[in-house]
Order: C-alpha cells, then sequence, then structure tokens
C-alpha cells in the first residue's frame, strides 16, 4: 500500500515538472524569445521604405531653382507573383515593354544576396505619368505589384547647371561606405550644391508596416499603422546665388569656354558661378533618357562637365600686377611715386621685353591704368631681390607668403566640390625646376611672374576673391554658396572668419585708384558702366598653341562694394576683348537690374560672338587649349622677348555716355 502511494507520488511530480516545463517554454516563446513572433511577423507583414522629399533649394532672392516632382517605381515581391494566372501580355503592354524584358526585370540572381524572393525590389523605374495612369487602372489584376511614389528633382530655371548639381543612383560603393544609410534604388546627390549639403538636403527615411494574408497579397496596414514611422522632409537650402544673374551670364557666355565667377565682397557669397560650355539641369533628371544624355554630355569634345570656376588652373596674366603692387608697398620695396619710362618694353641682358604702347608712367597708378610690363618687370624683381640679388629664395618666399593671404594658389575651402589650389611657385618649386649646380635661379629668371605669367597659375574661383579682397581693403571671407538653411541650421562657421592680408588699408587706396583709372582712361575703358564707378583690371594670359586667353576681374562701386567678379575667356585674346565687356554687362544687371538703351549693341555683340570652332579647331590639331606653364629661363639664358607677350591695349571704343581720355592703341594691333 505504501509502495503504491509513493508510486503515485512520483507520477504526480513527474506531470507537475512537465505542465511546469510546458508553462516556462510557453512564457519563453510568448513573453522573452520574440523570435519566433518575428518569424510569423515576417510571412504576414511587409516593410515598405517611406523616402522623403528632398529638400527644396531657393536662390539668395527666394526663387525656388531646385524642386521636387513625383517619379513612379513599379516594385515587385517575387513570391507573390502567380505566373500561371496572370495575364503577362497584357501587363507588357501596359507598361510599354516585351516579354523578354518582363522575365529579366523579374528573375534576379537571388543566391547574389542583393534580392530575395520575398522582399519588394523596383520591377521598373522611373514610369511616366502616362504609363502610371494606365497601369493605376488594372493593377489589381496583378497580384505582387505596387507603384512606389518617389521624388525626383526639376529645375524651373536653364541655368547653373554645376553649381546646383544632381543625384544619382546609389550604386553598391555608396551603399557599402554609407554603413547602412543608404540602400538599393535610392538616389544622393552626386555634384555641386546637391552633393556637398546631401547631408541636410536629403532628409530622414519612414517606413510602412503592411499587413499580408494567407496568400501573400496586402491588404491593409498593419494594426492601423501603429508600427509607422514617417519620413522626415530634408532641409530647404537658400543658396547665395542670384539664379537672374546666373543666366544672363550663361547668356553673355553662350558660344564661349570660359567661367565667370561673382562675390559679394562683405559676405563672400557667391552671387554666380558660371562654367562654359554647360548643359540644361533638366536633362540630368531621373527620366528614362537619362543615361543616354549623361553619355553624350560625357563624350562631349568640349568637356561641359569640366567645371572651369574651381577645376582649371591659368596663367592670371595682368590682374595679379595688382598683387605686387600691393606687396611692394608693404615691403617698401615699390615707391607709389615712381614714374617709367617704358621706351616699348623693358630692357635686360640686351633684351627688349615688349610692352604695348601707352602713355608715360608718372606713378602707380599709372602703372595699374595703362599695365606697363617694364614698370612690373622691374618691381616684382625689386621685391625677390630685397634681400640682395644672391638671396631671391627669401625675397621670393615673402611674397609668396603674402599671396597665400591672399588665398592664392592654396584651397579656398568653397562649399563646392573639386576644388583646385592652383600654384603659386616658391623658391623651393624653382630649385627643383633651376638646380644649383646647373646655375640656380635669379630674379630675371622667374620676373614674368610679375605681370602673372610663368609657373603662376589661379582658378576664376580665385580671382574673384582677390577682387573682393582689394574691395575690402585687405580683408575677405571664404566664398560660398549656401546663404542659409530655413530650418535654422547654421552653415559652415570658417565662412564668417575674416581673413587679413595684414597689408595696410592706405596702400588698397593706390590700388583701387589704380584700377578706377583703368577703366576711365586706362586699358578697360570698355568696361565703363554710365552712372556706376567700376574698379577693374584687364588681363592676357598666355597660351602658345592659339589665340591667347581674355582675362579681366572688377569690383563696383568704389565706395561701398556691392560685386566683386571676375572673367576668363579662353581664345578670346586682349583682356578687353571679351572679358572686361561681359564683366562690366555682369556688374550693371546686378546693380542696375537691366542694361541701358546705349549699351544693348554691346550686349548683343556678346551674346552673339561664337568662339567655339577655335576651341575645336585646336582639340582637332591634339593641342592643349588651356597652355601648361612652362619652366621659365634659365638666369643666364633668358627667355625669347617673343615668348613674354604685350600687355593688352584698348581694343573696342568706350561706351556710349561714358567719360573717357585720350585713346591708346597698341602699335601691333591689326
Amino acid at each position: 500500500m505504501k509502495q503504491g502511494l509513493e508510486r503515485q507520488r512520483y507520477i504526480q511530480i513527474f506531470f507537475i515538472l512537465c505542465g511546469a516545463a510546458l508553462v516556462l517554454r510557453a512564457a519563453q516563446l510568448q513573453l522573452f524569445d520574440s523570435s519566433y513572433r518575428e518569424r510569423a511577423d515576417a510571412t504576414t507583414i511587409d516593410k515598405l521604405r517611406v523616402f522623403p522629399p528632398r529638400g527644396l533649394i531657393y536662390d539668395r532672392n527666394d526663387k525656388l531653382i531646385i524642386n521636387n516632382e513625383a517619379m513612379y517605381d513599379l516594385m515587385v515581391t517575387y513570391n507573390q507573383v502567380d505566373l500561371k494566372t496572370m495575364d503577362v501580355a497584357k501587363f507588357c503592354t501596359l507598361l510599354g515593354i516585351t516579354e523578354k524584358r518582363f522575365h529579366e526585370n523579374l528573375n534576379k540572381d537571388f543566391r547574389s544576396g542583393k534580392f530575395s524572393r520575398s522582399v519588394p525590389f523596383v520591377f521598373e523605374k522611373k514610369l511616366s505619368i502616362a504609363t502610371y495612369a494606365r497601369l493605376q487602372e488594372s493593377l489589381y489584376e496583378f497580384p505582387g505589384f505596387f507603384v512606389q511614389v518617389r521624388n525626383i528633382r526639376g529645375y524651373p530655371y536653364n541655368a547653373g547647371a554645376h553649381v546646383l548639381g544632381y543625384i544619382n543612383e546609389a550604386d553598391p560603393r555608396d551603399i557599402e561606405r554609407s554603413k547602412g544609410v543608404y540602400e538599393s534604388g535610392e538616389y544622393l546627390g552626386a555634384a555641386g550644391l546637391e552633393s556637398r549639403y546631401e547631408n541636410m538636403l536629403k532628409g530622414k527615411k519612414g517606413a510602412s508596416a503592411l499587413l499580408k494574408d494567407h496568400l501573400g497579397r496586402i491588404v491593409g496596414k498593419y494594426k492601423d499603422g501603429q508600427f509607422d514611422t514617417l519620413a522626415t522632409a530634408g532641409s530647404d537650402l537658400q543658396a547665395a546665388i542670384d539664379i537672374e544673374l546666373q543666366a544672363y551670364g550663361e547668356k553673355l557666355m553662350q558660344g564661349k569656354t570660359g567661367s565667370i565667377v561673382a562675390i559679394d565682397p562683405a559676405t563672400g557669397e557667391i552671387l554666380s558661378m558660371i562654367s562654359m560650355p554647360t548643359y540644361n539641369p533638366n536633362d540630368l533628371s531621373m527620366t528614362q533618357e537619362r543615361g543616354k544624355v549623361f553619355s553624350k554630355i560625357l563624350t562631349d569634345p568640349l568637356k561641359p562637365f569640366f567645371d572651369r570656376t574651381v577645376m582649371a588652373k591659368y596663367p592670371p596674366g595682368s590682374i595679379f600686377k595688382t598683387v605686387v603692387t600691393l606687396v611692394g608697398l608693404e615691403k617698401g620695396t615699390l615707391n607709389p611715386y615712381r614714374g617709367q619710362t617704358c621706351n616699348g618694353g623693358y630692357f635686360y641682358a640686351g633684351r627688349l621685353y615688349k610692352c604695348h604702347g601707352h602713355p608715360h608712367v608718372g606713378d602707380a597708378v599709372d602703372a595699374l591704368a595703362n599695365s606697363c610690363n617694364a614698370y612690373y618687370f622691374e618691381e616684382f624683381r625689386n621685391i625677390v631681390d630685397m634681400y640682395g640679388f644672391s638671396n631671391p629664395h627669401q625675397g621670393l618666399d615673402t611674397f609668396t607668403a603674402y599671396c597665400d593671404k591672399f588665398g592664392l594658389g592654396r584651397l579656398l575651402q568653397v562649399d563646392y566640390p573639386h576644388e583646385n589650389a592652383g600654384n603659386i611657385p616658391g623658391s623651393k618649386f624653382y630649385d627643383r625646376v633651376y638646380r644649383k649646380e646647373l646655375g640656380g635661379w635669379r630674379s630675371p629668371t622667374i620676373m614674368s611672374v610679375g605681370i602673372g605669367q610663368g609657373e603662376l597659375q589661379l582658378t576664376t574661383l580665385q580671382m574673384a576673391n582677390l577682387a573682393a579682397c582689394i574691395a575690402n581693403k585687405g580683408y575677405w571671407y571664404a566664398p560660398h554658396l549656401a546663404r542659409r538653411f530655413k530650418d535654422g541650421s547654421p552653415i559652415p562657421a570658417h565662412f564668417r572668419k575674416k581673413q587679413e592680408t595684414g597689408i595696410k588699408r592706405e596702400y588698397y587706396d593706390i590700388v583701387q585708384e589704380g584700377m578706377s583709372q583703368c577703366v576711365i582712361r586706362g586699358t578697360a575703358r570698355v568696361a565703363q558702366v554710365p552712372g556706376i564707378d567700376v574698379c577693374g583690371k584687364t588681363g592676357t594670359s598666355q597660351n602658345p598653341h592659339g589665340e591667347d586667353h581674355s582675362v579681366f576681374f572688377a569690383f563696383a562701386p568704389k565706395q561701398h562694394p556691392k560685386i566683386a567678379i571676375a572673367v576668363f575667356v579662353e581664345n578670346a585674346g586682349w583682356g578687353a576683348s571679351y572679358a572686361a565687356p561681359i564683366a562690366s554687362l555682369m556688374i550693371e544687371k546686378y546693380i542696375n537690374d537691366t542694361i541701358a538703351t546705349a549699351r544693348l549693341p554691346l550686349q548683343e555683340k556678346m551674346i552673339n560672338a561664337n568662339l567655339t570652332d577655335q576651341y575645336l579647331a585646336q582639340l582637332q590639331k591634339n593641342k592643349p587649349v588651356v597652355a601648361k606653364p612652362k619652366p621659365g629661363p634659365r638666369r643666364d639664358s633668358l627667355p625669347d622677348p617673343k615668348e613674354i607677350p604685350g600687355n593688352e591695349p584698348d581694343v573696342a571704343p568706350p561706351p556710349a555716355g561714358a567719360t573717357t581720355s585720350t585713346t591708346n592703341r597698341d602699335p601691333r594691333k591689326k
């Protein structure tokens, strides 16, 4: 009896333990271990990514310059497609595709890990509105397919393609580098402002949980959207550019190769940034034809994708004489009251290095106004030789240190990709070119730098920034394209930091007056604008493979400047031929918002001028259009005088209604 009771107790204990184990296991499955619930959810719930609209971009006057337009991607979940019952022919007709393409789009390499049979992927991208409308009426007939609305970029103005940039679909490298931020089929900024401020413009993705039935068909939102997360739109950006000025500058530069950069000297904000040739920004919107258009632009011999504002390096020509003047004044090597008898050029070692015909140079103001080469060969040599003729290293390095303070030969840290630093050659550079055992170098070897030639190279952005610095009498702000974010987010702090040159303000008065007289009575009379005191300087950049390049930089008005500008037109001759009139028209347009009637013929002349044929002819000869500067001469072997160009004469009559003095013509002018 007792033994039977014990057996019964053991049996009871066994069942109790089994029950407890079942209870604990059930608790584990339902309360502590979520893997089974997640697995069940995975078979009943689809998580659909919700992409945010990108931030809009406005110009400085709040004109919308980049907007969002709806685009439709056709998505598919492979496991939900029943090919036995599906009318494939009708589906292909609605989409306008072949059955071969249908099967190619549907049957992915699921072993690669990039696609899953149970996860939606893109079947057909960028449906047109007409295709979407046709498909939407019959979409219920094709289980497994649904349309996802995306936003692509639209450009209300056919201007500013380089500045604004474009978006691309994220490729595997983008996805890998982002560490999960981007996924297949997502878009990101690939150039211009779109790229630089991608983190602010892209917004934050959301997700929507969709409930499926036992056949895998979507029947509605899971728990009425309780677990949905909203997408957050990107921040709207107000850019610094004036889109009307940008469009006007591109119109003036049509049929030409070169660049324009205009800056507000008071803030460093970039008013326009033009690289020509360019393209219509709408051509690279995410449409079906984008690939063909992209390839066409990429193979264009004029290289529209090459941004000449920041990527091209040019000898600046005579506009660099302003820097020589300022450094010479600061270091005491240049006497502002010293005159110069030119006699057609600079004589050294029995050779004449030509200058153009101009009146007698009485002082530094005259030297700038008339752009005397002989004066600046001498003054640059004085700077280099300030510590002795046999010690040019210290003098040149003192000069290049000031160039660095002007932002020349280094990155300006503009909020724009692919900026080039240019080149300001120092003593180490020349030591490599002219080795000591072969004679070394002295100030005559490199004197072409004094007129903006030789190994000197600047970007158009640096030239415009130099004009802004002179306008401010000794300081500048890093040029930038972003003005503000409309949600209050700050732009980078270094754009508000004042950069000082360390040169006394009174010396800038002399240079400003020289630039003013250059426009009033010197080589830039064509740049006169009635009612506006323009301070400018022409330049001619040497191009041994063809016509020289036309250069001009300026600021206006002289008192309280509102705009600083640099124009570089390749293969266009003297600075007064194209660069100066184009810059003056840009200044007038920005300040007056219109062009005076008397100057309309000049405007038409610039718009209608076509220099592209000459550019293409040089390309066909396999010669570089923008010359790389050759190393200067050895100390004991000066260059042929013909290799140093004379400076620009006044090649156009002064504009109607402008005050002028006696016209000076270059005797070499044809």
